[in-house]
Order: C-alpha cells, then sequence, then structure tokens
C-alpha cells in the first residue's frame, strides 16, 4: 500500500526543464494526500512560465500515475497572489549581474558598472546577493553595520554616491555563512523588502554563482528591468552561463547583454595579446542566443589593484580605458532597459 512518502519521493524525480533542482526540494510542492486511490498534488509554480508549468504538471501526472494503487492524479495548480511580486517603494529599475559560474569577475563587473551608472546621474543602490561569498564591501572599502530603525528596518551603508548592503557587514573576516536554502532566501527577501533604499534609478543586483534559491528569490520577489550577464570565453564558463540565459528566459527577464571578462591579456611592454582563458565566448552566445556583446574587457592588473584598495577602478581612475569601458557599457545598459519598456511598432499588412 503506498503512502504519500512514497509519493513524495516518486515527485523528487520530476525537475522542471532548466531548473536547478527538483519540484519537492525546490519548494513548488505545497501538499500532497492520498484518498481513495485518488492523489492530489497542490502545486506552487512559482515563476515558471506556462509551456515549463504544462510540461511538469504533464510530468506529475505520468510519474505518479504509474505507482500501484493510484487510479487519478489531480494536480492543482496554486496561484500566487496578486502582490507577490511588487516593485520596491521608491526603486527604479532592478538589474540583475549574473554569472552562473564562479570566478569570472562578476563582482567585480557589477560594482563597477554600479559606480558607471552613477557617473552618469542615475541614483544608485548595490545589493549584495553573494550571501555565501559577500566581496562588495572589499571592493568599496566600506565597513561597520547598518543602522536598523525598529524591528526590522535597515539603512544602507553608503561609499562613492552608492548605497550598498550585504552580509558582509554582518560578518567578521573570519565567520563562515552555513545556512540552508529557507534561511536564505529569507534573508534576500529582507534586504529587498526591509532596506530603506530611498530614492533610486537603478539597483544593481550582484546574484551569487548559479541558477538557485537566491535568483529565483529574486525573480519571485521583484519586477527585474533585466539581467547582464558575465562569463570568460572558456567552453567550461559557456556551459554554466547558458543555463542562466536559460534561466531568465523561462522567467521572463530580458538579458540586456553579454559581457566577456578576462578577454586576453596584452603585454604593456612588447603589446603582444594572449589569451589566456581562449576566445570567442561572448560570439558564440551572441549567435546562439541573439545576444548583444556590451564589451569585452581584459586582463588589466590595475582592475584587480583598485578593487583590493576598496577604490573601483571606474572612480579611482576614470579616464582609464577600462573605465571607458564600463561607461559605454553602462550606456548600453540603460538604452536596453528604454528599449524594453518600448512597445514593439505594430506592423500594418
Amino acid at each position: 500500500m503506498i503512502t504519500v512518502e512514497d509519493i513524495r519521493e516518486r515527485l523528487s524525480e520530476v525537475r522542471p526543464h532548466g531548473l536547478p533542482r527538483d519540484i519537492v526540494s525546490g519548494g513548488l510542492v505545497r501538499d500532497v494526500s492520498l484518498r481513495e486511490g485518488t492523489v492530489v498534488v497542490q502545486l506552487l509554480p512559482g515563476p515558471l512560465p506556462a509551456p515549463i508549468l504544462d510540461a511538469t504538471v504533464a510530468d506529475i501526472r505520468r510519474t505518479v500515475g504509474a505507482l500501484p494503487g493510484v487510479t487519478a492524479v489531480d494536480v492543482q495548480v496554486m496561484r500566487p497572489p496578486e502582490q507577490a511580486i511588487a516593485a520596491i517603494p521608491g526603486v527604479g529599475d532592478i538589474i540583475a549581474v549574473s554569472s552562473t559560474k564562479g570566478g569570472v569577475g562578476k563582482s567585480t563587473v557589477a560594482m563597477n558598472l554600479a559606480c558607471a551608472l552613477q557617473q552618469r546621474g542615475q541614483r544608485v543602490g548595490v545589493l549584495d546577493a553573494d550571501v555565501y561569498g559577500p566581496s562588495l564591501p572589499t571592493m568599496l572599502g566600506i565597513s561597520g553595520r547598518p543602522e536598523v530603525i525598529g524591528q526590522s528596518t535597515v539603512i544602507p551603508l553608503e561609499k562613492y554616491g552608492l548605497r550598498l548592503m550585504s552580509m558582509g557587514f554582518f560578518l567578521d573576516d573570519a565567520s563562515p555563512v552555513i545556512w540552508r536554502g529557507p534561511l536564505v532566501t529569507g534573508l534576500v527577501r529582507q534586504f529587498l523588502k526591509d532596506v530603506r533604499w530611498g530614492e533610486l534609478d537603478v539597483l544593481v543586483v550582484d546574484l551569487p554563482p548559479g541558477t538557485g534559491d537566491v535568483a529565483l528569490t529574486l525573480v519571485q520577489q521583484v519586477p527585474l528591468a533585466g539581467a547582464v550577464v558575465v562569463t570568460t570565453p572558456q567552453p567550461v564558463s559557456l556551459v554554466d552561463v547558458e543555463r542562466g540565459i536559460a534561466m531568465f528566459n523561462q522567467v521572463n527577464t530580458p538579458v540586456l547583454g553579454v559581457i566577456e571578462n578576462m578577454s586576453g591579456y596584452v603585454c604593456p611592454k612588447c603589446g603582444t595579446r594572449d589569451d589566456i582563458f581562449g576566445a570567442g565566448g561572448a560570439a558564440h552566445l551572441e549567435e546562439t542566443f541573439g545576444l548583444p556583446i556590451l564589451a569585452r574587457i581584459p586582463i588589466e592588473p590595475a582592475v584587480r589593484i583598485a578593487g583590493d584598495a576598496g577604490t573601483p577602478i571606474v572612480v579611482a581612475q576614470p579616464d582609464h580605458p577600462i573605465s571607458r569601458l564600463y561607461a559605454s557599457i553602462a550606456e548600453q545598459v540603460l538604452e536596453g532597459i528604454a528599449a524594453e519598456r518600448t512597445p514593439a511598432p505594430r506592423i500594418i499588412g
């Protein structure tokens, strides 16, 4: 005789296309009941687009229906409340900076992009959502504890005209973050909803590597104006980045473009270029997904030195060629957001 636990175990074999986790561990199953051979599965679809949701429901019916003694499978799709995805008061456009693969310089890109946007007259905030590896406080040279007003309202710290919130403000240098998914997603929700961001034109969110809890929580909680994807030229990076792009496509978040970081090294003495991490990564993504290449940023020691010193290169050396690249990226990002807002022209045939 099968039990509800048997059914849940079988449901853990169902994983929606493009998502990193099955529907049970991913929190998409709200309830399971069994009565006289009829199984009722209550499903919370989250950000799943209709085609993926339909395929997932079909997989549930087929998988659970194959269990002995099951005569019918009723999948009830529980619609989230209308207010589940809500804008942050005072905050304009929210931009996610994603890499999917770690070690590609995503946080460096996020911080310098934020500074470049600020230099263009934008009021900018930065949310360091990389809970397990919060590096943005170091890159901005800022420390201290944010002020907490009342029970939960948090005031972000400020540096170089940016408002910043990071888990790094609440840890000492030796404190590891050993948290499971629910705690991480709860923290991200708190940073989005309980931080008094004030009036911002742009909030830049530095996502952790991967397509897991933090990324899904972000798209479920707030409307994203778009995502910027960071990669390196090497194939092993591209495989992971393609998964990230697929995730954004599935949750209807426009990908504004690709930044190829560590795109070769030019010797300052002889001018010889070495493609240390290979070549053609961004071009492959451009061809495969039709995404614009926002920039190819070469390996430049000055970028690392500036970040380690707590002064992003865009601030430390605004006339540096890398800083000019970030100025161009910021302009393209703003143009991409504006284009996404503009409805496509009607074609009258």
